[in-house]
């Protein structure tokens, strides 16, 4: 019999784990982020009261190249690192959702550092 390896399982498995170590505030908001085919989704959340503060994505409609890619997703991280500065947040803590941080959760990361956000 061969097992099938549901891949997502086991992601929204690392981020279980990861999440119940990390905690965003309003001071240091949850910079998360969400990768799918063809877009890439990052939001920054304020896990004491519930709230996303601002957030960013390839799917909107001001952002008009294809969404699955590095370039798209180092966009993406500016956009919001632009957005965090209007709110006045500086400081943030990353949580990558249980993907691998390389390619386009990398290039994310790397955009919003540019943009001036800090983790």
């Amino acid at each position: 019999m061969i097992k099938h390896i549901d891949s997502n399982k086991n992601r929204i498995k690392r981020h279980q784990r990861v999440r119940n170590k990390i905690s965003g505030t309003a001071a240091c908001p949850r910079l998360n982020v969400f990768r799918s085919a063809k877009n890439i989704y990052a939001q920054l959340i304020d896990d004491e009261k519930g709230v996303t503060l601002c957030a960013a994505s390839s799917n909107e409609k001001s952002f008009t190249e294809y969404g699955g890619n590095c370039e798209a997703a180092k966009k993406v991280g500016l956009a919001l690192a632009e957005r965090a500065k209007d709110k006045g947040i500086t400081d943030v803590v990353f949580d990558r959702s249980g993907y691998i941080y390389h390619g386009r959760v990398a290039a994310l990361a790397d955009g919003a550092r540019e943009g001036g956000l800090n983790f």
